[in-house]
């Protein structure tokens, strides 16, 4: 099974794919977090996207598939993997189809999470996270069950992000509108898309994506 979750920032992606490697056992593959260890573990392409970086330059597009190539090569995307944040333009969806296609494989779905602008502003500027373990809260949608307490760790330090604010937001959508949205008709032409209504409570989203899930 392997997938990608599309949609607008705020639009529940991050949940949506902790549940799906919940249940299925597949990794969420960010592709911050991939070039980060790839760094780390000072590989081949790890070291080319360090000099870059310390250069103070955008890692290539072939550098970012380089790092993708490398980690799905790793034995627990054997099952599949979701891709989070990636492909974000049609040049890198592109360029990520011929690196899947080199490798024999294919993606079995794209699922795009289809939510308003208006409710996605009002999202993201009442979202908050648990500085410990990351766990994600909203001022209205979910609060802890103990006020000032983190569900999961029992933490009570909280933290925001700087960009989570209508005005970032706003410009968020303007950047993924104009780059990454024509990526549905993309795959809607490859026969690959599903659209979900993100708007839906988080279970219901869960279940129609499970639902897709299972008829793969």
């Amino acid at each position: 099974m392997r997938l990608i979750l599309l949609g607008p920032p705020g639009a529940g992606k991050g949940t949506q794919a902790q549940r799906i490697v919940e249940k299925h056992g597949i990794p969420q593959l960010s592709t911050g977090d991939m070039l980060r260890a790839a760094v780390a573990a000072e590989t081949e392409v790890g070291k080319l996207a360090k000099a870059v970086m310390d250069a103070g330059k955008l890692v290539s597009d072939d550098i970012v598939i380089a790092i993708v190539s490398e980690r799905i090569d790793q034995p627990d995307c054997a099952n599949g993997f979701i891709l989070d944040g990636f492909p974000r333009t049609l040049v890198q969806a592109d360029a990520t189809e011929a690196m899947l296609k080199a490798k024999g494989l294919d993606l079995s779905v794209v699922i795009e999470l289809k939510v308003n602008d208006k409710e996605l502003v009002r999202r993201v500027s009442g979202r908050y996270s648990c500085a410990q373990c990351g766990s994600v809260y909203h001022d209205t949608d979910r609060k802890p069950a103990v006020e000032g307490v983190c569900d999961k760790c029992g933490s009570t330090h909280f933290k925001r992000r700087p960009d989570d604010n209508a005005e970032t937001m706003t410009q968020r959508l303007e950047v993924y509108y104009k780059e990454t949205a024509p990526l549905i008709g993309y795959y809607y032409a490859k026969g690959k898309l599903k659209t979900v209504d993100g708007m839906a409570e988080v279970d219901t989203v869960t279940s129609e994506i499970e639902g897709i899930l299972s008829g793969l």
